[in-house]
């Protein structure tokens, strides 16, 4: 098991990394699954030193209910975001810049939840608080903030807590 663990420091990223590959390489053969192979081999194992304590994911179920939702997200985003654009004269739109209090603490969840804004069209994650407690978003065209932030909060950083923490 100790020697499974040094040739796969991180197996899932393992797996993640050749499966990119594979889509990256665009036509499917056996040397490009062995090339992707290597290289979920050789880069988890080249930057295992600088995840001294890789967080560990709680709840799997919830891993692939999240990724879901934030697919639907941004799917649902980019309609809306075309309706403004499209639609929508720039003198009815009304940009806001929304303060999101954060429960979550580890980094790697905080990371996460940014990331997931930004992905979302409409929306940036622009600045984090020193102490990490707020997050600081910019939304295309919001009449109510507070709606934004409560979304933000149920839709993404419940589901992150019951992931990471």
């Amino acid at each position: 098991m100790k020697l499974l663990r040094r040739i796969f420091p991180h197996p899932h990223l393992t797996i993640l990394l050749t499966l990119v590959w594979l889509l990256l390489a665009n036509a499917p053969s056996l040397n490009s699954l062995v090339f992707g192979l290597i290289l979920g081999i050789i880069i988890p194992f080249v930057t295992q030193p600088y995840w001294p304590d890789r967080p560990k994911l709680r709840n799997w179920p919830m891993v692939v209910e999240y990724m879901l939702v934030v697919l639907w997200d941004i799917v649902v985003a980019n309609v809306t975001v075309a309706k403004i654009i499209l639609f929508k004269r720039d003198a009815d739109r009304q940009p806001n810049w929304v303060c999101i209090p954060l429960e979550l603490r580890t980094p790697e969840a905080i990371t996460v939840l940014a990331g997931t804004i930004t992905m979302t069209p409409g929306t940036v994650s622009c600045d984090l608080s020193a102490q990490g407690h707020n997050l600081l978003v910019h939304c295309l065209d919001t009449s109510d903030p507070d709606a934004v932030r409560d979304q933000i909060k149920q839709r993404y950083e419940r589901r992150l807590k019951e992931i990471f923490e």
